[in-house]
């Protein structure tokens, strides 16, 4: 028996536990619907999954961050706080195989909801006012070299959002030593930079669902370079 684990191996769906309907959202969308169809393994070391607005990769990250006992405003398994409820009910349906002789310990870093996190950090866990006094993409940065330290699971949804481009090769660094150590990352993204990590597993998401990519055949990645080579032929259609 192997017991050298992920903290989660796989994420599958028990309908008895809070049944979804199938026709409705959450379930509606492709991705989701594939993976209450047939769950997906989870590797250790880092997952992408990269698709367009609304394909459903927050959606999922959230879910898993969610059952793995992380608040969906983001934030450590050791504090919860909530400010107001927008999260899917896809979580509770949700059920985790936890690896084998791993750590509890687990971060959800989400873009749209870190400065509530800096607020419940100064207000609640006295954890002191310096969040608030740092830029944005400074606060991030600061975040992972204080939180991003120590095997575990780490979710993350956009974090490029906050980062410049030598600040998400900053971000590439914590998540390669992440990785290094025994830590865990799911993550969704919308930058080609980021999902370029070397040894990463990059899930495409859209209306066919969930499938295993490389790199190279991302359409983010085609669309990224197709622009930057000739930015004038995107333009011309939505600048009339």
């Amino acid at each position: 028996m192997d017991f050298d684990q992920p903290p989660v191996v796989r994420v599958s769906v028990d309908d008895a536990r809070a049944p979804l309907p199938r026709g409705e959202w959450p379930a509606s969308i492709p991705a989701v619907a594939q993976m209450l169809r047939e769950g997906f393994d989870l590797a250790p070391g880092v997952t992408f999954l990269v698709g367009e607005n609304g394909s459903g990769k927050s959606t999922i990250v959230e879910a898993v961050a969610m059952a793995y006992g992380l608040s969906p405003e983001g934030g450590s398994t050791q504090g919860q706080y909530f400010t107001h409820p927008t999260e899917s009910p896809l979580w509770k349906a949700l059920r985790l195989q936890r690896g084998i002789g791993s750590g509890r310990w687990g971060f959800f870093l989400r873009a749209e909801t870190m400065h509530g996190w800096y607020t419940y950090q100064a207000t609640e866990a006295g954890g002191g006012d310096h969040w608030h006094r740092l830029s944005h993409g400074e606060s991030f940065l600061e975040v992972l070299r204080t939180r991003f330290d120590s095997p575990g699971f780490y979710c993350l949804d956009e974090p490029e959002a906050a980062l410049s481009f030598s600040s998400t090769l900053g971000l590439m660094s914590t998540l390669h030593e992440l990785r290094a150590t025994g830590g865990q990352v799911l993550c969704a993204t919308h930058s080609p930079v980021l999902a370029s990590l070397p040894g990463a597993r990059i899930l495409e998401v859209g209306d066919w669902g969930l499938r295993e990519a490389g790199w190279e055949h991302l359409e983010l990645v085609q669309h990224w370079k197709a622009y930057l080579d000739a930015p004038g032929r995107y333009l011309r259609h939505v600048l009339d």
